[in-house]
């Protein structure tokens, strides 16, 4: 589907590197096709000799020469770099936003000319490959269009699309998602360590049990709690364990963290 097609990255930071990287890797595009740009000099020549893009530090030329424009800077930067580039046949070109807050309504407005626009909510464990983002579409956009943003998302783990009115629970859900994971894994190796393991040795152990625990539950074939049971014996060590965690009301705290992200991802909107 990419056939033909220009990728152009503005702005070189993490996430724009992270998702280069997976379409080179992934054979999703071809580096000589893919352009980045960026106002940091040695960045630019750190994506050049690691991934061999090609790069530049204006945005008008990187934009003018793609099909596909993949908006990776800051969300405060967003207002000046769509005015840059706003005149450059925006109609003929698909946009797609990784700026966290920022919605297709406003980035359609500083475009103008009915530009077609995708906003997309990666997280953090795409740098593992693991990631989980979701894309929504703005007035304009086509449905083909959001193919190309999940192939691009899909190279980095797994996409969805949504409606961008849930964006905001999908920040407090997958955005916000991995600290509570890492929490838990934390919370894992203290006990381990606390009950006579090495502090390595019990990460090690914890980590995978998470990510083994998650590989089971994308499978599909059984229900979360299905797969509990599996591992709850009557009166055994697990069903012990759980009756703790209950009674710490685990599953209403972590709702409860999925909401208040979910709430201050709407002020933080809000109060743009």
């Amino acid at each position: 589907m990419f056939t033909g097609k220009k990728v152009a990255v503005i702005g070189g930071g993490k996430m724009g590197g992270i998702l280069v990287s997976g379409m080179i890797s992934r054979n999703i595009l071809a580096a000589k096709n893919i352009t980045v740009a960026d106002i940091d000099s040695s960045r630019l020549d750190e994506l050049r000799a690691s991934l061999n893009v090609q790069t530049t530090s204006d945005n008008k030329k990187a934009v003018k020469e793609a099909d596909i424009i993949l908006l990776a800077v800051k969300p405060q930067n967003f207002p000046e770099t769509l005015k840059e580039i706003s005149g450059l046949s925006v109609k003929t070109k698909l946009f797609i936003s990784i700026a966290a807050g920022v919605t297709t309504d406003e980035i359609e407005k500083l475009l103008t000319k009915t530009p077609r626009v995708l906003r997309v909510m990666p997280n953090v464990n795409a740098l593992a490959g693991e990631g989980a983002a979701a894309v929504s579409r703005g007035h304009f956009a086509k449905k083909e269009d959001v193919q190309y943003a999940l192939a691009i998302l899909q190279a980095v783990g797994l996409a969805v699309e949504v409606d961008e009115k849930l964006m905001d629970v999908v920040t407090g859900l997958s955005g916000s998602g991995p600290a509570y994971c890492f929490l838990m894994i934390e919370a894992l190796t203290d006990a381990g360590v606390h009950m006579g393991l090495t502090r390595n040795l019990a990460e090690k152990l914890a980590a995978q049990t998470m990510l083994g625990s998650a590989r089971l539950c994308l499978e599909g074939k059984l229900h979360p709690a299905q797969l509990k049971n599996m591992v709850t014996s009557p009166g055994g060590t697990t069903a012990a364990g759980l009756k703790v965690l209950e009674e710490g009301k685990i599953r209403a705290t972590l709702m409860a963290a999925v909401e208040a992200a979910t709430n201050r991802a709407r002020e933080l909107a809000g109060n743009k």
